[in-house]
């Protein structure tokens, strides 16, 4: 395998300043959200912190504690190489997709806090500037009872009026009531006929005040999704999200263009290599990359410069703490193609604790900070009260 440490690489010219940091610490710990958020932090010996988020779910700490020798004593400053080297260096664990690159991500978010902080600028700035002031969030919906049309409808409207939110989803792949055996994909005729009257009872209820996206989270046959997608033509659907199993393209390819629904794909598919085979064949409408899954920042600007090649706009799925949502919001702003930013946390209630800035989200709407960095600041004593049993706070800054 290549070795990119920079004593490998031969990378000893001074730099100057705080531009010469060395990695000295790299910590995680995980927070019981409405997902076990993964959150990391990189530390420098120019007393710069560096925050990130891998994306949820259990192996995460222990793959970052692994990769922590490939760090330490590196320049912080050198994210992209620092990227390809844990690629690299995880190579025979599996760094292709999974949790190792979800595990990379945390890590390369974290370096671009860091970078931002040492270099006094916005992390948006080191992806490339600024679009736009602010990303447009469409928040992700739930209900008690989610089969039930009527009260997704009333769920819709209540978010629109009382949030402010001009863009929401539902989930499709519910029960019906209907279902002979869910394990072999199909759809009956009378389960299409139930997505239709959740489709129906949204579009309608919330008419022209909000955008409104459908997941069906990988659920159906490719004929059972063309067949819904081709019921859902007349409705004013914004997209129908990952309505095929995501390993066969080819199928996801015929789903796409058989119909004038919108396709929306892309969250369990890993790096830029990954997306490549959706957005080549145009197999998508609208390209859905998680960036502290596939890669990160960097990895998910490469994503959207190859998708704007096709003219294909990109709506990042997030189910993220503030810190990763912040670091999808950060790329959103630098990017000419983005559509807007999952929000998926208007039922936990201290979703913004976790840092000390207020109001991240507004008017389905969120702000880019001009601080360096991220911009945020995370609370301590917030992400210990909210700690996963057994895990360890982080050292303070």
């Amino acid at each position: 395998m290549r070795d990119l440490s920079a004593e490998t690489m031969d990378i000893t010219n001074p730099r100057g300043g705080v531009r010469d940091a060395e990695i000295t610490d790299v910590q995680t710990t995980m927070v019981d959200g409405n997902y076990p958020w993964i959150l990391v932090r990189v530390y420098t010996d120019a007393g710069v912190v560096g925050t990130g988020e891998a994306y949820w779910g259990g192996g995460d700490t222990a793959i970052i504690e692994r990769m922590k020798p490939f760090l330490v004593g590196e320049n912080p400053l050198d994210i992209d190489r620092l990227y390809e080297h844990l690629v690299q260096k995880m190579s025979g664990e599996g760094s292709v997709s999974g949790k190792v690159i979800s595990a990379i991500s945390g890590i390369e978010i974290a370096l671009h806090d860091a970078a931002g902080k040492l270099l006094d600028v916005p992390a948006y700035q080191l992806v490339g500037g600024k679009y736009r002031d602010e990303v447009r969030v469409y928040c992700d919906l739930h209900t008690e009872d989610e089969a039930n049309p009527q009260a997704c409808a009333e769920e819709g409207v209540r978010v629109v009026e009382e949030l402010g939110y001009d863009a929401i989803k539902f989930d499709l792949d519910v029960p019906s009531g209907h279902e002979k055996d869910r394990a072999n994909r199909h759809l009956r005729n009378p389960e299409i006929d139930h997505k239709v009257e959740i489709v129906e009872a949204v579009t309608e209820a919330v008419g022209d005040r909000a955008d409104v996206a459908f997941d069906c989270h990988w659920s159906f046959t490719g004929g059972s999704a063309k067949r819904l997608a081709a019921e859902l033509e007349d409705y004013d659907v914004w997209w129908l999200e990952d309505p095929v199993p995501p390993e066969n393209h080819d199928v996801q390819k015929l789903v796409t263009q058989s119909t004038t629904t919108p396709i929306a794909v892309g969250e369990n598919v890993y790096r830029k290599f990954g997306q490549r085979t959706l957005l080549e064949p145009q197999a998508v409408d609208i390209i859905a990359p998680d960036l502290p899954r596939v890669g990160g920042m960097r990895e998910t600007r490469k994503i959207a410069d190859l998708a704007d090649m096709y003219y294909i706009p990109v709506a990042m799925h997030n189910v993220s703490s503030p810190i990763g949502t912040m670091a999808s919001a950060q790329v959103a702003a630098a990017i000419p193609n983005s559509l807007a930013l999952e929000y998926h946390s208007y039922q936990l209630g201290w979703w913004e604790d976790l840092v000390e800035e207020d109001d991240l989200i507004q008017n389905g709407r969120m702000e880019i900070p001009e601080k360096p960095g991220l911009g945020l600041t995370l609370d301590l004593d917030a992400v210990g009260e909210h700690m996963v049993e057994g895990e360890t706070l982080f050292d303070e800054e």
